[in-house]
Formats: C-alpha cells, sequence, structure tokens
C-alpha cells in the first residue's frame, strides 16, 4: 500500500483534520529521545542503548537465559465481578493480548498463537505496542500480525500503542482488527448490552480522547475502556468506566528477584503496573505483555497472554 493510499484510506476512516494532524504529529516526534510524552526519557527511541544493553547480557552470559525467558510465554487468568454487568453476559470471556512486538522474537510469537488455538473465548482484545521498533517500515509487523490473526477466533478489537504508526492502521483493520481510535462499539448477548471503548496512544503522542470515545456510553451502562498505558486511570474511573485493560509497562520485562521492577516506563502508582488492580470504583488490569521491548529478553517476569472472565456477581473460588 503506497504512502498516497495510506493517506487516503485514512482520510475516509477518520476524517481530514484528524488524519493529517495525527500524522503530522508521528512526523514531528517519532524518533525523539527526550522531552515527548508523559516521560522525559524515552529509551526504546535510543538505538544504540538496544545494542549496549544486549553486548552486555551477552558479557554476563545472561542473554541466552533471558531470550528462552521471553519466548516461554503462559496463560494467565483474571475474574472481573461487577453488579452492573448484565446477566446476560455471565461468563462472558475476553482474551487480552498486549504489548506483541512481533518482530522481536518470533518464538515467543509462535507460543501466543499456539496457546490462543486451545482456548475458548468471546471476544480478543489487543492494547497496542505491534511494532519492535518506534519508527521506519512496518511490513515486518504487519506480517507478523497476519500471521497471529489467523490463529485467534471471532472479532478483535484494539487501540495503537506508543510503538504503533496510525498508518499501519489501513493494515490491521484489512485483516479483520476493529481498531477503537478514540471511539466506542457495542456489544449484544441476549437481552444485554456492554459497551468498548479504545483510545489512541496517551504515553507518548498523547493523542487520546475519552470524552469523545466514551461520549455516545450510557451512564448506567457496563463499559470497558481499553487503552494502550494504564496511566489515564484517573480520568477513566471518573469518567465511568468499570474496567480499564491495558499494558504498556511489561512489567518491568527486566526485574529484581520477587518481580520488582527496576523500572514502568511509566508515570503511575506501582500497584497498578502489573496484573489487576482497582482505583475508585474501577477495576483494571495490565498485562505485563506478551512481547519484548528493547531488547527479546525478560527476567523474574513472564510474558502472558490473559483471559479475563466477567461475572455478574461474585468469581468463583
Amino acid at each position: 500500500m503506497t504512502d498516497e493510499h495510506i493517506l487516503q484510506t485514512l482520510e475516509k476512516r477518520l476524517g481530514r483534520l484528524h488524519a493529517r494532524q495525527r500524522l503530522g504529529i508521528e512526523r514531528d516526534h517519532e524518533a525523539q529521545v527526550f522531552g515527548q510524552g508523559l516521560n522525559f526519557f524515552h529509551i526504546e527511541n535510543l538505538t544504540s542503548s538496544h545494542r549496549l544493553i544486549r553486548a552486555v547480557l551477552v558479557m554476563a552470559g545472561l542473554y541466552k537465559r533471558g531470550l528462552d525467558n521471553a519466548r516461554n510465554v503462559a496463560l494467565q487468568r483474571n475474574h472481573v465481578a461487577s453488579v452492573r454487568l448484565p446477566a446476560a453476559f455471565e461468563g462472558f470471556t475476553i482474551l487480552h493480548l498486549s504489548d506483541l512486538h512481533v518482530d522481536m522474537c518470533p518464538e515467543a510469537m509462535a507460543r501466543v498463537a499456539a496457546l490462543a488455538q486451545g482456548l475458548v473465548y468471546d471476544l480478543c482484545v489487543l492494547t497496542g505496542d505491534y511494532r519492535g521498533q518506534t519508527f521506519g517500515s512496518f511490513d515486518e509487523t504487519l506480517a507478523g500480525m497476519a500471521r497471529l490473526r489467523a490463529a485467534l477466533k471471532g472479532p478483535v478489537l484494539a487501540v495503537l500503542g506508543n510503538h504503533d504508526t496510525i498508518r499501519m492502521a489501513p493494515g490491521l483493520e484489512e485483516m479483520g482488527v476493529r481498531l477503537l481510535l478514540n471511539e466506542s462499539t457495542t456489544i449484544e448477548r441476549g437481552s444485554g448490552r456492554i459497551h468498548i471503548a479504545g483510545i489512541d496512544d496517551a504515553h507518548y503522542y498523547r493523542v487520546d480522547n475519552i470524552e469523545k470515545a466514551g461520549e455516545s456510553i450510557p451512564h448506567d451502562a457496563f463499559s470497558i475502556l481499553l487503552s494502550h498505558t494504564p496511566e489515564i486511570y484517573r480520568q477513566a474511573a471518573h469518567a465511568g468506566f468499570d474496567l480499564l485493560l491495558g499494558g504498556h509497562t511489561h512489567g518491568g520485562q527486566i526485574c529484581l528477584p520477587g518481580g520488582i521492577a527496576i523500572t514502568l516506563d511509566s508515570v503511575l502508582p506501582r500497584a497498578l503496573g502489573a496484573g489487576a488492580w482497582k482505583y475508585h470504583e474501577m477495576q483494571g488490569y495490565t498485562s505485563v505483555g506478551a512481547g519484548s521491548s528493547v531488547v527479546p529478553v525478560r527476567f523474574n517476569c513472564p510474558p502472558e497472554i490473559t483471559l479475563h472472565h466477567l461475572h455478574s456477581s461474585a468469581p468463583p473460588a
């Protein structure tokens, strides 16, 4: 797909103003190391740091172990109970994949596909970061996403992350991945309805708009927000969302024993950096991700895919 075709497709999909504004923000900032986004320093944009970290791990004899850890993607389960969930959605199951970085570790993605093929779920959601790099070509990323999409059943909803360019949107949607770009959709089951909204990247490009994403959702309806980063937890909770699903942090990726993250590359409380959490009345889940960023290694932080089971009462013991 040529650049001109991508632009025409995006203008038709998003409107001329939105498309050109989003592309312009990317051109201005996509490889910036300092000053852009919610935090000041972006190691993922500093390519020399990738080589340095890899070299240090190789010299320490740890690189192969870290790579083996990154390939060993595990399945996690999370139960979400809410009195606002319609009875018709009791047991509704969501497969949650985040931070795939599909071109970083093919073996990890093969493991994700194999796990997903054996699962039963009603909906799959992807919470961003499909590309390994933060700029440059994305052909390999789309090819990897196409292979993974073939292993996924049913509808797939997604948002973009800080590694992703809006220029990937037409290719992703052509393969049956519906992007929610500050938009929402309604899912019906029997006589019940739930609403799922998704925002554009809030961490680096800061093009999120929760107000626009949630404007059509009734105030008393059960709603889920998909966001690449959980850093917008305050805004999401006060906007009335019942559940926030995100990623971005990788749980630290390279952690101390006990899973203590050295850094989460985020501006948020550490308690929200991995797994299930709650803020006011909103529940949340921060996936540690299935892939790896900067260097394809993991220590004391196993990669994951997650099944979220929704309940209209207390979850099973």
